[in-house]
């Protein structure tokens, strides 16, 4: 009787590996997500690296030059943390930062409210990545 409680322990410890797996459907990858902690800060949004015309009411995001690239993250959304506060929002990636170091997002005055931050202090510490492509708050 011990054998089989050995090989029932064994084919248990398997099925829960596996059931632990990540899934990918419909022929997708899936890919690990990378979060980010550096500086917020906020601009006048207008029109953007994206090709889009924005106002500060927008939840807009700038991302570093060092990411932006040849644009691939345009209309991205992106989750971010005031890690002062733990208030969260959500912004859309429409523009480039040129004076941003890899780590540091530039947003709207709108966003950077949204996460609790006064503008009057002009700079905040945030945690942030990139949602999934087809992702909408």
């Amino acid at each position: 009787m011990s054998h089989f409680a050995t090989i029932f322990v064994a084919l248990c410890a398997l099925f829960a590996f596996v059931a632990a797996s990540p899934l990918a459907t419909n022929g997708t990858t899936l890919e690990a997500r990378t979060t980010h902690t550096g500086r917020g800060t906020y601009y006048e949004v207008g029109l953007g690296a994206c090709g889009y015309t924005d106002v500060d009411t927008d939840y807009i995001v700038a991302i570093s030059h060092d990411i932006y690239g040849s644009g691939g993250n345009c209309n991205q959304y992106i989750y971010i943390e005031n890690t002062a506060n733990g208030e969260v929002a959500y912004g859309r990636t429409r523009d480039e930062c040129m004076g941003c170091s890899a780590t540091a997002i530039d947003m709207s005055p709108s966003l950077f409210e949204a996460l609790g931050a006064d503008l009057s202090e002009g700079v905040i510490t945030v945690s942030w990545h990139f949602m999934s492509e087809d992702y909408t708050p």
